[in-house]
């Protein structure tokens, strides 16, 4: 197929743009096989960008053969409105977009020509190898190991070519696991806490998966069940967290799912902690964003729809989960395993949630980097399948698998930096922008829904990497907190309702001008700049008198401070 089948028409003119918090733009539109672009001849010449990749849903408003008002409801949440003259420019212009957002075939996605005009000092490809990432949890003569035994991809589709099990389950074991997980996501080893950061590795490990195909007639693997009790201390217990509810995890048994039986993993507690999860998940932001997008509203109304669209809800009950999990790990050693039905959604959620309320590795920028590789691209989260849709796309169009668990998660992150605001080196702008890119991005680092799809597309070899990116020493300021304070400690955020806000520069930015914000953390950022060139220059003047009053001493200048004890007569 080629972009030239699906252009009906390439240039327009005398186009209105209608786009929040700026003016009005009349001018020309241009149509590529990648972007909508609207440009201005004005004085002062005002020109969008925008990938089709992020227009969510396209709504015509035809009035009559004067042509008439398109809106480009978009999946960072923007609404746009376009006026284009002329019924039949409108309606080619209206067929055009519908076609070219509706490309699904990956090779023809922006990220596979778009060319990096910046000089790569680091590549992002590499920077979180699994070999490098995995060598900090596994170490000499311990009871773990790096497995190859996916490879090729072909045990379990969805992970990664290298994972961490228990080293005395061989290959073979972890073959027989992955034909009695869901999606073939046998147990495998996310991350291993320390109760004080100077400490070696604590017994206490957290470990995610699908869920164990017991089936109505109560099917057993006595290799999972030796995996399970092999990570488990002497005398231990652990904790298996389902984030299904007890009833669904029931019922999935019907469908040749389960949960694991007290009676084959005797060492093992199981706790349910419901999360909603894909449609579910992906109403509920609809819902949130219908109210937000009605300016008309009361303040009764408005509250009264943020409850009913239960966002917040669903925040707290994630964050619940990640404290209950890190809980299990810091305050009681015990070893956890976390699933729920394939591993791929809420799991994600809690295991990384937890990572960062444990690990102050994770709140830093390259940390929690490392961990989006780790837990979510390499981790298998099908990132084509969930953001093929989002809330603007009518019920009827969108697939039940649509989901918006990336945003909840990095929302989650947001709640956790309000309430520790100085123990994160991200701003919260860098969360703003890793859910833009996980959208539409001309970066290859969100494509495809795991390695093994990356691999066929040869994403390393011909897409560039977000992380060669905004790692550069030119951009990666910007993202950074002027109030970041190291902190090595435990963080545990706080889920009572009234600690918890929606989080405004992701929801509210294009209804509320969110300008006077950006302009105080600049100023904050400024001051924090001189500052530290202040502490410099005195650190450095402290080091000039040094050097002179020793060369004072060597000529004489100067009597030696006396040091040692003073004999007293």
């Amino acid at each position: 197929m080629e972009f030239a089948e699906l252009i009906r028409i390439s240039r327009c003119d005398r186009v209105m743009l209608h786009r929040p918090h700026h003016p009005v733009l009349d001018g020309t539109l241009c149509i590529t096989g990648h972007h909508l672009i609207v440009s201005s001849c004005d004085k002062e010449p005002q020109e969008l960008w925008l990938l089709h990749s992020n227009i969510d849903t396209v709504e015509r408003r035809q009035q009559g053969m004067t042509g008439g008002t398109l809106w480009l409801k978009c999946k960072d949440l923007r609404i746009l409105q376009l006026d284009v003259i002329g019924a039949d420019q409108f309606a080619k212009v209206a067929d055009t977009l519908e076609d070219l957002i509706r490309v699904e075939e990956p090779l023809l996605r922006y990220p596979f020509f778009y060319r990096a005009m910046y000089q790569i000092l680091e590549d992002g490809w590499t920077a979180f190898m699994p070999e490098s990432e995995f060598s900090r949890l596994v170490q000499p003569g311990d009871d773990w190991r790096i497995s190859y035994v996916n490879k090729d991809y072909k045990v379990c589709p969805s992970y990664p070519s290298a994972v961490v099990v228990p080293k005395n389950i061989e290959d073979n074991d972890l073959i027989a696991i992955a034909n009695f997980r869901q999606a073939s996501r046998f147990p495998v080893l996310a991350y291993r806490h320390r109760r004080n950061i100077m400490q070696t590795f604590s017994q206490a490990v957290l470990l995610r998966s699908g869920q164990p195909l017991i089936t109505a007639n109560g099917k057993r693997c006595k290799e999972d069940e030796r995996l399970l009790n092999s990570v488990l201390a002497r005398d231990k217990r652990g904790y298996i967290i389902d984030t299904r509810t007890q009833n669904l995890a029931q019922s999935a048994k019907l469908r040749g799912g389960g949960y694991e039986p007290e009676l084959h993993y005797p060492n093992w507690r199981r706790v349910h902690k419901p999360i909603d999860r894909h449609h579910v998940l992906l109403d509920s932001l609809t819902k949130l964003m219908d109210g937000i997008n009605d300016t008309s509203s009361g303040t009764d109304k408005w509250l009264s729809r943020l409850e009913s669209s239960s966002w917040m809800n669903n925040i707290k009950e994630t964050l619940n989960c990640a404290c209950l999990v890190a809980q299990c790990l810091d305050q009681e050693g015990a070893s956890v395993l976390v699933h729920d039905t394939d591993g791929m959604d809420s799991t994600l959620q809690v295991t990384s949630l937890a990572q960062i309320i444990l690990n102050p590795d994770c709140r830093t920028v390259r940390g929690l980097e490392a961990l989006i590789e780790r837990e979510w691209i390499q981790g298998g989260h099908p990132f084509a399948t969930r953001h093929a849709r989002s809330c603007y796309t009518p019920s009827t169009q969108r697939s039940k698998i649509n989901s918006p668990t990336f945003l909840l998660f990095l929302d989650c992150v947001y709640q956790i930096h309000h309430q520790f605001s100085c123990s994160f080196e991200f701003a919260e702008n860098f969360l703003v922008m890793l859910f833009e890119h996980s959208y539409s991005s001309q970066f290859g680092t969100f494509l495809a829904n795991n390695e093994g799809e990356r691999r066929v597309m040869m994403a390393h070899e011909r897409t560039a990497s977000l992380w060669s990116f905004v790692n550069r020493p030119e951009v990666l300021p910007k993202y950074l907190n002027p109030m970041y304070e190291p902190n090595q400690r435990v963080i545990w955020p706080s889920v009572a309702p009234m600690s918890l806000q929606l989080w405004a520069s992701v929801f509210l930015r294009w209804v509320v001008d969110q300008g006077p914000q950006e302009a105080a953390w600049t100023i904050v950022r400024e001051l924090r700049e001189k500052e530290s060139t202040v502490r410099s220059q005195v650190a450095r003047l402290r080091r000039q008198l040094q050097d002179l009053e020793r060369e004072a001493v060597d000529v004489g200048i100067l009597t030696p401070p006396v040091t040692g004890e003073v004999e007293v007569a």
